[in-house]
């Protein structure tokens, strides 16, 4: 019997501002759904998980999750108000035999729980969000942007807590490697329109292709059909008779179906500029030593940075990755060691935090306020690269609209404020570009057109990113940071370290010996006669078994202590009452493991 939706949305409308966002839009998320949400900045991929999560109410239509179904959603921006660290908000909620879940999550997306609310950083809100939900377990899952600020050891962690999930998720996100990994359907917002595809995100690029080329063969068509109505319309037959004024009425409906037509959204009109040529060493660095604390960041480090070079580092969060690079460029003191730089630089920085945008001021304010771009007070003009240009000319460029220029940056989306401050980067010349962070909230097309542009820049390139799918795209030699001052160069991107380093380091220290084990036993299911279900299920029980081995290990540890039975009755017996649901749990996941790989050995 087939299973009920988790969710169905029907005909929903939803208009910002005067201009519609959905119209007419439905769609269904099943059990078991891995979902794609996908668009461009702007298309109201956010908007529209708002109203799966039922925080945004549509002008019409309707919303309606199954009985007992519980959808949890990741919020961007969450309030903590009333609490006073990030482990208290991130268990709120929670039973008390359920909080260690939060500790449990925590250690993989790398957050401390006991940090303070008042102190934490927007990365930090956002982990303790992502732990709050996924400590909650809901039977669906929305998930707007989980990876950004979570470095590649933790994204990682999350791939392989989402592949080993039963609940269902909708996942927005901008990491290739991540939606390729996770999605069996893509949901693609398109000017207003929701379609669907079975297919996982790396079939998305195709099929998004075919639809365009279908679209612009129809409307070949439909032109070709007006020109020649048209001309007959003023070749001199007479419009008298009564057919002929409905074949008139015709050529109008064809008209009103071309007006009709939404354009595609084109691609920002990005470019950078090399300017005047730097020398061909552009910095040299000899024996670098730096240490906060207690903590090294760069033990006797030597390094040549080439003319034309683009040099990913990579590594944790908070492992030193910017301090190297500001060290490089001479803004931070080195402890022993020293740098040199090369001559005739004209640097350029994008800033991860984008704290070179004013969010009380207008997209207008904030190019027409910057000294670097020669410009000052209330100028209507920008110098692009040597050339004046009007302000709303250039953020055409880029994809804004006049309103938008008029407008707060504190309005924009995350992938508008990253386009905004690639605007402000991009007007002026530059030689050696610093990168940290730049793909964070950029959809797909635009992140497409950064790698290509940067492909054809002539200058340099220092990069900070958790991009595995962009450091291979664009690096050419990556500086892998793995703590206690190591800072290691390896030629090529992600995939060249990993290979040459002899493997993923984040799953040689994730992975168990007999879950290790498990997943070579599990691959050979794919050449036996498991069906697709089955095979994935074969491949998702290791995860659950541990999992639930860890859980199991964390209640026996609370009723250890002797003396909750007395003082806290109530908590031993949940705790008892769960302890005992996972161990059959577990035991009920061993049996079906082990059914499924005989049946996988023939």
């Amino acid at each position: 019997m087939a299973r009920a939706p988790l969710l169905q949305i029907s005909d929903i409308a939803l208009t910002f501002g005067g201009d519609p966002v959905f119209e007419d839009l439905s769609l269904v998320v099943q059990p078991g759904d891995r979902v794609a949400l996908v668009g461009r900045n702007g298309s109201g991929k956010s908007t529209l998980m708002k109203v799966m999560a039922g925080l945004v109410e549509a002008d019409s239509g309707t919303r309606v999750a199954s009985p007992g179904v519980q959808v949890g959603y990741m919020e961007q921006d969450p309030t903590m108000d009333g609490f006073e660290t990030l482990g208290e908000y991130a268990a709120s909620g929670l039973d008390i035999d359920e909080a260690y879940k939060v500790d449990m999550v925590a250690e993989g997306l790398k957050f401390d729980p006991a940090g303070k609310v008042a102190t934490a950083s927007g990365g930090e809100r956002r982990r303790a969000a992502l732990a709050k939900l996924m400590a909650e377990a809901p039977e669906l899952m929305l998930l707007d942007e989980p990876t950004n600020h979570l470095d590649i050891e933790a994204i990682a962690w999350l791939e392989n807590e989402l592949k080993t999930t039963r609940a269902a998720f909708v996942l927005i996100s901008h990491d290739r490697a991540f939606l390729r990994a996770l999605t069996r359907a893509t949901l693609w917002i398109d000017r207003g329109a929701v379609r669907r595809a079975e297919e996982g995100f790396e079939n998305f690029e195709a099929w998004r292709d075919k639809i365009w080329e279908e679209e612009d063969q129809q409307r070949h068509k439909l032109n070709r059909k007006i020109k020649q109505e048209a001309r007959w319309a003023v070749e001199g037959i007479s419009a008298r008779r009564t057919r002929n004024q409905g074949r008139l009425r015709a050529l109008q409906d064809l008209r009103a179906e071309k007006a009709s037509q939404i354009k595609r959204q084109g691609t920002a009109a990005m470019a950078f500029d090399g300017g005047s040529t730097s020398g061909k060493k552009v910095v040299e660095a000899f024996g670098l030593t730096k240490t906060f604390g207690d903590k090294p960041i760069v033990q006797g480090l030597d390094l040549t940075v080439q003319r034309g070079d683009r040099i990913a580092f990579v590594g944790p969060n908070g492992v030193g990755k910017t301090t190297l690079i500001k060290m490089l460029l001479g803004q931070v003191e080195p402890d022993e060691g020293a740098v040199k730089l090369g001559t005739n630089l004209d640097i350029a920085i994008f800033d991860q935090t984008r704290a070179a945008l004013n969010p009380d001021m207008t997209l207008w304010e904030n190019l027409a306020n910057d000294p670097e771009l020669g410009v000052s007070g209330k100028s209507d003009q920008i110098m692009v690269r040597g050339n004046p240009k009007h302000v709303v000319g250039y953020l055409k460029e880029f994809l804004f609209d006049e309103a938008q220029a008029r407008a707060p940056v504190r309005s924009l989306s995350g992938g508008e404020k990253a386009r905004l401050l690639l605007a402000r980067l991009m007007a002026r010349e530059s030689n050696l570009l610093i990168l940290d962070e730049p793909t964070n909230d950029l959809d797909i097309e635009t992140l497409d057109l950064l790698q290509d542009i940067l492909g054809d820049y002539d200058g340099t390139v220092l990069l900070v990113s958790h991009d595995r799918d962009f450091l291979d795209r664009v690096a050419t030699t990556t500086i892998a940071m793995e703590g206690n001052g190591q800072a290691v160069v390896y030629a090529g991107g992600w995939t060249d370290y990993r290979a040459q380093r002899g493997g993923d380091f984040v799953e040689a220290k994730t992975a168990s010996k007999p879950l290790a084990k498990k997943q070579k036993q599990s691959e050979k299911a794919a050449a036996s006669g498991l069906s697709f279900t089955e095979k994935h299920r074969l491949e998702a029980l290791p995860g659950i078994i541990d999992t639930l081995t860890a859980e199991i290990g964390k209640l026996e540890e609370l009723l250890a202590d002797p003396e909750l039975f007395t003082k806290q009755p109530a908590k031993f017996q949940k705790a008892t009452d769960a302890l005992i649901a996972r161990q059959n749990m577990r035991s009920d996941a061993e049996e079906e493991w082990l059914m499924l790989e005989e049946k996988a050995a023939g």
